[in-house]
């Protein structure tokens, strides 16, 4: 029987996804629960912004903050979330992209695009949010919630996702959006740098070089490399015959080198947390990268709450500003040292950004791929050609 014709979108798309795609990665759960954890830490850290009174925590009592015995760290901590999704981040692209940009399969469209429309969509829709929502809140208070450079300037600098690149004055509109916008640099660097060489040590010598510079971009560079290291260790331990033993002293390395840095350092082990800390979360992802088997029902959520931890990193300061209002608006203070009002901004966060990226951000990252990468197109040209009937009898030249 002969070959049926394809007549479908559906078909034309599926076609162009086999030809087209890599191998999909597989799921990684244990970084998915590793990526929540972190989006979960800066929600805790950031709780402190409605403490403020424009862009300082004034009267701040951190005993008196909800559940502080057991989240006192998250409180009181640097960004260790962020740097934590910067390596995450390293560990992803490299195990996911990295043969398919230095074997030139992928181009540098498919790639731009595939990122950009999985990060910009919801970047906009939150930079004109806070826009609005700073402008309410400037008239009822006379002064922005949290950050203050909200001018024409910076909202520029935002709308290019290049908030942080270095001509800003300080943090603007949805401040969180710093760390995303350092890490485009890193996606500029990453496609070049992998079409000239796979190999590990270029890894080495960018952590070499950034680990000695200062700042937030180094250190971006620095634990994204670092985290890509990690997942070339874990595609070489897949084959090894030492496997067992490798995992089993990473493992063991997880487990006692905080209780060495806490015994050797104590009370200044934060005069060295960067360089721990770089030197720590690439086991942990080593570790948690093996496979991991659970069932169906529990898989499911750690792959939504995975998804969502974007959402949750965009959304939770647009909700604070809303919150910001409501109470302005009644003249009653933030509750902020109430253990429900806690409860109720972390539960209304997470529920947001599920159904944000459930039903904003993956619909609009579909669409941008299938307008910019065209698949339909394609994959009609790849049905002509896989349809063309070989002739019985070949022409002579």
């Amino acid at each position: 029987m002969g070959r049926q014709p394809f007549n479908t979108a559906e078909q034309a798309r599926a076609m162009h996804d086999r030809l087209t795609s890599p191998p999909r990665a597989n799921k990684l759960l244990g970084l998915e629960v590793l990526r929540f954890a972190a989006a979960l830490s800066i929600l805790f850290l950031h709780y402190l912004h409605f403490a403020y009174v424009a862009d300082k925590a004034v009267g701040l009592d951190r005993d008196r903050l909800p559940f502080h015995g057991l989240l006192h760290f998250f409180y009181q901590s640097r960004p260790y979330g962020v740097w934590v999704f910067w390596c995450i981040s390293g560990f992803i692209f490299f195990w996911k992209y990295r043969d398919a940009i230095a074997d030139r399969s992928m181009s540098g469209w498919k790639f731009f695009v595939l990122r950009l429309s999985r990060l910009y969509p919801l970047h906009l829709m939150t930079l004109l949010l806070v826009a609005l929502l700073q402008a309410v809140y400037h008239g009822l208070n006379g002064y922005f919630f949290v950050y203050q450079d909200n001018d024409l300037r910076h909202f520029l600098l935002q709308l290019f996702m290049a908030s942080n690149w270095g001509a800003e004055l300080d943090y603007s509109f949805n401040g969180p959006i710093w760390s995303i916008s350092i890490e485009v640099l890193v996606y500029a660097a990453f496609f070049p740098l992998l079409l000239a060489t796979r190999s590990a040590w270029l890894n080495v010598l960018v952590v070499a070089v950034c680990v000695n510079a200062s700042g937030y971009i180094p250190a971006c560079f620095a634990f994204f490399y670092i985290g890509g290291l990690a997942a070339m260790v874990r595609r070489a331990a897949m084959s090894a015959s030492f496997r067992a033993a490798l995992e089993g002293v990473a493992w063991l390395a997880v487990a006692m080198l905080p209780l060495l840095a806490w015994c050797g350092m104590r009370d200044r082990i934060w005069l060295l947390d960067y360089q721990l800390l770089l030197i720590y979360t690439p086991i942990v992802l080593f570790c948690l990268s093996r496979d991991i088997t659970m069932p169906a029902s529990i898989q499911k959520f750690v792959e939504a709450a995975g998804n969502m931890t974007y959402s949750s990193y965009l959304l939770h300061f647009p909700i604070q500003v809303m919150i910001g209002i409501g109470f302005a608006m009644a003249k009653t203070p933030i509750p902020f040292y109430d253990a429900r009002f806690f409860a109720a901004f972390i539960g209304t966060t997470l529920l947001a950004s599920y159904l944000t990226y459930r039903y904003f951000e993956a619909p609009a990252q579909n669409l941008i791929r299938n307008v910019l990468l065209r698949p339909d197109a394609l994959g009609a040209k790849a049905v002509l050609t896989v349809q063309r009937p070989e002739p019985a009898v070949r022409p002579r030249a």
